[in-house]
């Protein structure tokens, strides 16, 4: 039997990236995959094609993960077509970098709200649904600048510590509605975004990690994996680090 047979994910900004390397993990062990994006175009369209193909159920919606109305909206049609909820990962993010003196209140709040907010968002609105089912797990998608600080991400360390906040309160609040949650902490993930950086700064960062290398979005995916899986029944309100040893 696979891993994640008979359950039912839901991934926020899985279109591409890391969110598109889970869902695609994720069916791959028998899960239906719903998952979101803030437009559904062609990208999110094959994206779904893809998941579809390991013979699972997948349907992708848009949806602004940090509106609060838009994301209950959502989690209503996916329990009108899927019937349950297991999984919820909170993958949606964005970057508006620089320094803090340089960095005005747009650039906090849209990484504020799109990071955190939405977490809090769709972990409000599956909540009553996994209560009822008694059992789920959470995942917030967090990162080792949330536990570390960077210079000049301020925003973004910020949101992604609140992350794991949020999963150690709800995994204390929860856990015994048999509701898991947990954060993962990615490193340096080789994506479309770190693609875009020179050779020689990704070998800079590369000298700082012991594994070496960067990793990739199916690293991450394996971790979240085994999180919305029965194999971590007794794995809550924890971080685990995927980051090749650079944040030991």
């Amino acid at each position: 039997m696979k891993l994640l047979e008979g359950k039912v994910a839901v991934i926020t900004g899985a279109a591409r990236g890391i969110g598109k390397a889970i869902a695609m993990k994720f069916a791959s062990e028998g899960a239906d995959v719903a998952f979101t994006d803030l437009v559904i175009d062609d990208n999110a369209k094959a994206t779904e094609a893809e998941i579809a193909a390991y013979g699972v159920r997948a349907k992708g919606y848009a949806s602004n993960a940090a509106n609060y109305d838009d994301t209950h909206n959502v989690i209503a049609k996916i329990m009108k077509d899927f019937g349950r909820i297991d999984v919820l990962v909170n993958n949606a993010g964005i970057t508006r970098d620089g320094l803090m003196m340089r960095m005005d209140e747009k650039q906090w709040d849209m990484v504020i709200n799109v990071n955190l907010k939405s977490a809090f968002n769709f972990i409000h609105a599956v909540t009553p649904i996994m209560m009822r089912q008694k059992g789920g797990s959470i995942i917030n998608m967090a990162s080792v600048v949330g536990v570390s600080g960077n210079a000049g991400q301020a925003n973004y360390s910020a949101s992604k510590a609140g992350m794991i906040g949020l999963a150690k309160s709800i995994a204390k609040e929860l856990g015994s509605r048999g509701i898991r949650a947990n954060a993962i902490a990615p490193g340096f993930i080789i994506t479309d975004m770190t693609a875009q950086l020179t050779e020689e700064v990704r070998d800079a960062w590369a000298k700082l990690i012991p594994l070496r290398r960067g990793g990739t979005p199916e690293d991450v995916a394996n971790v979240a994996t085994f999180l919305a899986s029965d194999l971590s029944s007794y794995v809550t309100g924890q971080v685990i680090h995927c980051c090749g040893g650079m944040n030991t």
